[in-house]
C-alpha cells in the first residue's frame, strides 16, 4: 500500500488513493506512426510542441493559469513508464498528477512519474512542488533534454485520467522523457474538452 497526498476541491488529504485498482497503461505510440491527417489540425500544433506546456497556457489564457495538484503519490509506475525510463520492475517513482487550470477550467492533466534516483542532490526540492509548475522549473536547466514525443488517443472515462477530471469525450495526450541533469523523469499531458487553441 502506497502513502498518498490526494488533494481534493473540498475532501481532506487521505492517506491512499481513491482508486481500487491501478490506472490503465494507455496505447503509447510514436508520433512518426501518426498519418498527419490523423491528429485533429486545431490541436496539432500543440500536442507537437516541444516547448514549456506552461509557459504557452500562460499566453493563450492572458495569464489566468495555475497548477492543482491532485495527488503525489510513491507506488510502482506503470509497465510502459518503467520501460520508458529504464526502471527495474519493482523500483518505486514519485508520481504526480495534477490538472493545468486556465480561466478556472481543466484544460489539461498531467501526471509525472519521477524515479527515487533523480530526486538527489540539487534536484531534491522536486518533492515539494506542492501547487507549483514541474514544466516551469524544468525548462529552466540549461542541460535538459527531450526525448520525441508518444501520442495517445484517450477514452474520456479511462482509467489513466484522474477521476475529477474524466469526461465524456475522447481525448487526445501526449509523453515524453526527460533528462534534467542527466536523470530521467517522464511527464504525459492529456488535453481535456475545455482545452481552446
Amino acid at each position: 500500500m502506497c502513502k498518498c497526498v490526494l488533494l481534493w476541491h473540498t475532501a481532506p488529504v487521505l492517506n491512499k488513493p481513491p482508486r481500487n485498482k491501478a490506472p490503465g497503461d494507455p496505447a503509447w505510440r510514436d508520433v512518426d506512426t501518426f498519418p498527419s491527417g490523423r491528429l485533429p489540425p486545431n490541436s496539432r500544433d500543440w500536442l507537437l510542441d516541444e516547448g514549456s506546456l506552461t509557459e504557452r497556457l500562460i499566453t493563450a489564457s492572458g495569464g489566468e493559469f495555475r497548477v492543482e495538484r491532485l495527488s503525489q503519490c510513491w507506488q510502482q509506475p506503470l509497465l510502459s513508464e518503467r520501460r520508458l525510463l529504464g526502471l527495474p520492475g519493482r523500483q518505486r517513482a514519485l508520481i504526480r498528477e495534477v490538472v493545468l487550470r486556465c480561466h478556472e477550467e481543466p484544460w489539461v492533466y498531467a501526471r509525472s512519474v519521477i524515479p527515487a534516483s533523480t530526486l538527489t542532490g540539487s534536484l531534491r526540492h522536486l518533492r515539494h512542488l506542492q501547487n507549483q509548475s514541474l514544466g516551469a522549473m524544468i525548462f529552466q536547466q540549461p542541460t535538459l533534454q527531450r526525448s520525441e514525443f508518444q501520442l495517445a488517443l484517450l477514452p474520456g472515462q479511462s482509467d489513466y485520467i484522474h477521476p475529477l477530471v474524466r469526461q465524456d469525450e475522447p481525448a487526445w495526450a501526449r509523453r515524453s522523457r526527460f533528462l534534467v541533469e542527466g536523470k530521467p523523469l517522464s511527464v504525459s499531458e492529456v488535453f481535456l474538452r475545455h482545452f481552446r487553441t
